[in-house]
């Protein structure tokens, strides 16, 4: 197991290396002028040229990303260009954000999904056929659509919940949970449309397997056969499937966030695209990938105690 772990982790060291790298040259090299965006287009060429100096942007590329890559590893990803915030700080401030909105849709989702798709898969019927019908109807629907049709109807006509805003779980608890109740249900509609059809397909699957005739035709009480067998094998391609959502739920997050004005990572993302801030995209492009890293590492864990065949890939 710890040669297991090993090999994971290196993977994740290298994947972090590369998409960084990759994003600082393909920053770099765009057409976005960072130092006229902050003068203004009233600024004079000379002071642009000592803006640029003054930023560092004036030196060769590969200067300036061993500068960036030498402070990094050291946990210090510099500060933004526009607001002059230590990138540690604002990502301190924004990732707990989208962190408790995305963490919470993963595990809403997790449970859900198992329900239905074993439910599924074990009565068949118009419960399946429901399943299947609502995995192809929730998969289709943007979260973006789903997040305005939830704030019309629950925050503007009924006024049950919050349009906007967030409050820190320190601060007041039950805000904070009422606050999450929109985006996370915008999130999750589609993500558990799908991974309640792989759940299903997984556990229907595993039904079909010899070994759980053979435990049938023993006498075996069917809530043993599926909870300490059926549930354990069909397990790590639904955990696969999961593991893939996370990412998407990231992505999806930007979205929602705008949508419901959360203070969380997307509209970091969006302002220093649109500005070039290369800082602070360098330092939510590493964040976002040591969260994935992390995820699948969790993953490939629950993975390997589950099915040992694992980790002898």
């Amino acid at each position: 197991m710890l040669i297991f772990l090993m090999k994971r982790i290196a993977a994740g060291v290298v994947l972090i290396f590369a998409v960084a790298t990759l994003t600082f040259f393909l920053m770099s090299v765009g057409g976005t002028d960072p130092a006229r965006n902050i003068l203004g287009e009233g600024a004079t060429e000379a002071q642009v040229a000592a803006k640029s100096a003054e930023l560092g942007l004036d030196q060769p590329i590969l200067v300036r990303y061993g500068e960036w890559l030498t402070h990094a590893v050291q946990g210090d990803f510099g500060r933004s260009w526009f607001t002059n915030e230590p990138v540690i700080d604002s990502l301190a401030n924004k990732f707990p954000v989208s962190l408790s909105i995305v963490v919470t849709a993963i595990i809403l989702t997790a449970i859900v999904s198992a329900v239905l798709g074993v439910t599924a898969a074990v009565r068949r019927g118009w419960v399946d056929r429901f399943v299947q019908f609502f995995a192809i109807f929730g998969f289709a629907l943007p979260n973006f659509w789903v997040a305005l049709v939830l704030v019309s109807v629950f925050a503007v006509s009924l006024r049950l919940l919050p349009a906007t805003g967030y409050t820190p779980i320190a601060t007041d608890p039950a805000a904070w949970a009422l606050g999450l109740v929109l985006p996370v249900l915008a999130l999750v509609t589609g993500t558990i449309a799908s991974t309640a059809q792989q759940v299903r397909g997984a556990t229907i699957d595993v039904l079909r397997q010899d070994y759980v005739r053979t435990l049938r035709s023993r006498g075996v009480s069917k809530s043993s056969l599926l909870f300490r067998h059926v549930l354990r094998n069909a397990a790590p391609p639904a955990l696969t499937v999961l593991s893939l959502q996370f990412v998407g739920l990231l992505g999806g997050a930007i979205i929602i966030e705008k949508v419901f004005a959360l203070p969380g990572i997307g509209s970091l993302a969006v302002s220093s695209t649109i500005s070039g801030d290369l800082p602070p995209i360098l330092g939510l492009v590493v964040g976002m990938v040591v969260l994935v890293v992390l995820v699948n590492l969790l993953i490939d864990l629950a993975t390997g105690w589950l099915n040992p065949k694992a980790r002898l890939s």
